[in-house]
């Protein structure tokens, strides 16, 4: 409820304003009515109180009303209502109920301003007790000490006001920072996601590619000489090409915003389909496995069937004719080691500038705590050495 009066005083703050003034100036109101039937008090002509009137103390109970609906800028209203009643001292007037407009103001400066200009507030409504003990009655301590205790009542509770504000401000700024940095916090991990997706991509689509104009090439030389070699060719380009169009369809599906959560993908590639990545690759090339197979979480697999893959195709593109390749995974020390390597040349090759291979092997490697070096070999070709820590899979 609290929350909402607060909201509402946010929106309308001149109506907030007038509101928290109407109880007084009512007050002020219904007390003309005796002020001005009563008369001057006994004694105010002996001690020189002149009396105002009812059209006096209205026009003065206005004057000290009216800064309070400014109340947005607290020291300019508690500095005219301040001068105000300093003049009213100094003609002599007698206290009016509307003089409370003081402590209301008061309030307004410890509740908006610094310290310093509510200490200073503070001081200047003590002495304006001070000040109107001394002129109006007999001034005793015990009387001074009772308006000090009301003055120091009304500056503490603008302050605790003043604490609370800062403090559900503070509340409010840290939860905007919050929201700031979760929603910072999903757009890089989009990112991120799609980057990742982008390194996926291009590895499917270069090796698959690059088999599959290969194996049309090869087709294209063995149709008038040897039909079932061609025949063997175009299968394996139709085969590639599904599994590529397979592949991009399950990650580009990532992308997909309102997809159906029942769509079933080609899963990941694994360990498991290294053999088959090397018997269809277009590059001749041979696989060998020391040590015993061990169960690896699906995304360390992948990132090794990526690796084999994206090696592969490399030298495909850069290794020339006749090129070519051995895939070796070693599984009995305590790394994995993966090591392609192939007799072409492409240490000799030009260094292609818009590929991403190589940097999405490293990132692949790098996310398990592994390394990889790729170059050139001592006796011409290249070779690809990874190693990756043996991770068991989760049960």
């Amino acid at each position: 409820m609290f929350g909402s009066v607060r909201a509402w005083s946010r929106r309308h703050e001149k109506l907030a304003a007038a509101a928290s003034v109407a109880p007084l100036a009512l007050l002020c109101a219904l007390l003309a009515v005796p002020y001005a039937l009563n008369g001057p008090p006994p004694g105010a002509a002996q001690d020189g109180s002149p009396y105002l009137g009812a059209a006096g103390y209205l026009a003065l109970s206005a004057a000290l009303l009216a800064p309070l609906a400014w109340r947005s800028r607290p020291l300019g209203c508690f500095a005219t209502v301040s001068l105000i009643s300093f003049g009213q001292w100094l003609a002599g007037v007698n206290p009016l109920p509307a003089n409370l407009a003081v402590l209301v103001a008061l309030w307004a400066v410890a509740y908006r301003c610094s310290f310093r200009w509510a200490l200073a507030a503070g001081l200047v409504a003590e002495v304006g007790v001070f000040l109107a003990l001394v002129h109006w009655s007999d001034p005793t301590f015990g009387m001074f000490f009772s308006g000090s205790v009301f003055v120091v009542t009304v500056w503490l509770t603008g302050l605790y006001a003043n604490t609370r504000r800062r403090y559900l401000e503070s509340l409010e700024e840290r939860a905007e920072r919050a929201e700031r940095e979760r929603d910072q916090q999903a757009r890089m991990a989009a990112a991120a996601e799609r980057a990742r997706i982008a390194r996926e991509l291009h590895d499917v689509v270069a090796h698959n590619v690059s088999v599959i104009v290969v194996q049309a090439d090869g087709a294209g030389f063995a149709m008038d000489r040897d039909i079932e070699q061609a025949r063997l060719a175009v299968k394996t380009i139709s085969k590639t090409g599904r599994a590529a169009l397979a592949e991009m369809r399950r990650l580009v599906g990532v992308l997909r915003e309102n997809e159906i959560a029942s769509t079933d993908y080609t899963p990941q590639p694994g360990l498991g389909q290294l053999e088959e990545l090397v018997r269809g690759s277009a590059v001749p090339a041979r696989l060998s496995v020391d040590g015993v197979p061990a169960e690896l979480p699906e995304g360390q697999q992948l990132a090794v069937y990526r690796i084999v893959q994206e090696a592969l195709t490399n030298a495909l593109k850069h290794g020339g004719p006749g090129v070519r390749a051995s895939v070796e995974i070693d599984y009995s020390g305590p790394e994995l080691v993966v090591r392609v390597v192939d007799d072409g040349r492409g240490a000799a090759a030009p260094v292609s500038s818009d590929g991403h291979g190589l940097i999405g092997m490293r990132e692949r490697v790098g996310m398990y705590g592994g390394a990889v070096s790729a170059g050139p070999r001592q006796g011409g070709g290249f070779e690809v050495l990874a190693r990756l820590p043996m991770t068991k899979e989760a049960a």
